[in-house]
């Protein structure tokens, strides 16, 4: 099993950043595949960034330019670093895992592992 905690919730004005957390914790050698995804009031849950370990870095088209995503696998974290903000970021973000290198790690029906969610919110 693997414990996922993300940590970074926050309220910023438009253009304002924010850095979110995510760390692993149990059998982490299931984090081949670490990605950060979001949900919005209504709206289906859609993938932000993600880290295959080894492999490749992906991030959604809306947010290239703006977010980063970053690993640090000695201490088993996951990072989102989110700047330019805007409100229809605002949104639960969640982190996820799973223990294969995914093909389509954008997609969230391919992680096994999920964290609680940590909420951002950005206002005008």
């Amino acid at each position: 099993q693997v414990q996922l905690v993300e940590s970074g919730e926050g309220s910023v004005q438009v253009g304002g950043s924010l850095r979110l957390s995510c760390a692993a914790s149990g059998y982490t050698v299931v984090t081949k595949s670490m990605g950060w995804f979001r949900q919005a009031p209504g709206k289906e849950r859609e993938g932000v960034a993600s880290s295959v370990r080894d492999v490749r870095i992906k991030y959604a088209d809306f947010v290239k330019g703006r977010f980063t995503i970053s690993r640090d696998n000695t201490e088993n974290t996951l990072y989102l670093k989110m700047n330019s903000l805007q409100p229809e970021d605002s949104a639960m973000y969640y982190c996820a895992a799973d223990s294969a290198r995914l093909w389509q790690p954008l997609e969230p029906t391919s992680y096994t592992y999920w964290g609680q969610g940590t909420q951002v919110t950005v206002s005008s």
